[in-house]
């Protein structure tokens, strides 16, 4: 038998209330999930990508970054910077180079300020060493074993890798703090890319050509060294009496304010002491960890060199730079 209770049909509703309507719930949804649509696009060099590995997920955990998800690139300081210049979003940058960052300040990406904070816009402290196998086979002890007859070196190509760059003014800044001249230690230079026997494009890759068994020293980060011997990797390293004290910087781009909070969340204590676990030496003080980094008696910086500007013309200018036209006698490319 058939039910004859009346069904009572609801008053129709505006199409306009509706679409209040739906409007107001999703805002709802939208507040409701915390913040779990934010995103930070981290665009870095090769060689941090293990100590993000902990940083990113330690963000995560905090008020700042909860709910913000991440996307992540790296690859030859050089070549990441250009990339980003030429369209690629990014909502941090972490390179090896100053200058690299300063590209995207010229292009209007990264604010003029990036650098006017109590650490001058760095994240991350390092000094150029000599990696070399198990037992030091070669007996390397600095860099005036590099340039013997028979010592094979690694070391990334300076046109694209920023780690490259450094390695090149921390073996000239070397020679200038043993009492030679710009003129012998342009010299030594020569001396040393002809005995250098591979150039990848990163510091990673290099590390990677040298775990595989090419060439007798690498030229590197000491928090490269750090990682991969902590890994059990069959080398050793050799930190230089004298070398260059390595500064890496990081910057917001564009507006993003999850960007920005990571950015500030990288200077803090928490993540400066990750930073140094991972074999990165604080740019900030009272970090647990920081003491068991020695200071080279040596150490010196690119600022004592003329700084980055006058270095990029004087040695790494496509026509004329000094180690452009070493490269190019030895038939390397100078491609950027």
């Amino acid at each position: 038998m058939f039910s004859t209770q009346k069904v009572i049909m609801p008053k129709r509703i505006p199409v306009l209330a509706l679409s209040l309507i739906a409007a107001l719930g999703l805002a709802a949804c939208g507040s409701s999930s915390g913040g779990a649509s934010k995103s930070v696009s981290l665009v870095a060099y090769s060689t941090p990508q293990g100590a993000f590995e902990k940083l990113i997920p330690a963000f995560q955990a905090t008020a700042a970054g909860k709910g913000v998800s991440f996307s992540q690139s790296y690859g030859p300081s050089g070549e990441q910077s250009r990339s980003v210049a030429n369209g690629l979003h990014a909502d941090v940058v972490n390179f090896s180079l100053e200058p690299d960052v300063e590209k995207l300040v010229k292009a209007g990406l990264v604010s003029p300020s990036w650098n006017q904070n109590a650490t001058h816009g760095f994240v991350t402290n390092s000094v150029a060493v000599i990696i070399v196998r198990k037992g030091n086979p070669k007996h390397i002890t600095g860099w005036s074993d590099l340039i013997k007859p028979g010592v094979q070196v690694l070391t990334p190509n300076p046109f694209t890798s920023g780690s490259a760059r450094w390695n090149v003014m921390a073996a000239y800044g070397a020679q200038l703090k043993e009492g030679k001249t710009p003129a012998q230690a342009q010299e030594y230079l020569k001396a040393l890319f002809h005995n250098v026997v591979s150039q990848d494009s990163s510091a990673r890759n290099a590390l990677q050509t040298f775990l595989a068994g090419r060439g007798d020293a690498l030229i590197d980060y000491e928090d490269e060294a750090i990682a991969d011997e902590k890994k059990g990797a069959a080398i050793e390293y050799v930190i230089p009496k004298d070398t260059i004290l390595i500064q890496n910087p990081i910057a917001a781009v564009g507006g993003s304010a999850a960007g920005k909070q990571f950015v500030e969340y990288l200077l803090s204590p928490p993540a400066q002491e990750i930073w140094a676990e991972k074999g990165y030496r604080p740019v900030i003080t009272g970090v647990p960890g920081a003491s068991k980094f020695p200071t080279p008696t040596g150490l010196f910086t690119i600022d004592s060199l003329g700084g980055w500007k006058t270095i990029t013309k004087q040695f790494f200018e496509p026509e004329t730079g000094i180690v452009t036209k070493i490269e190019q006698s030895l038939g390397v490319s100078t491609a950027k």
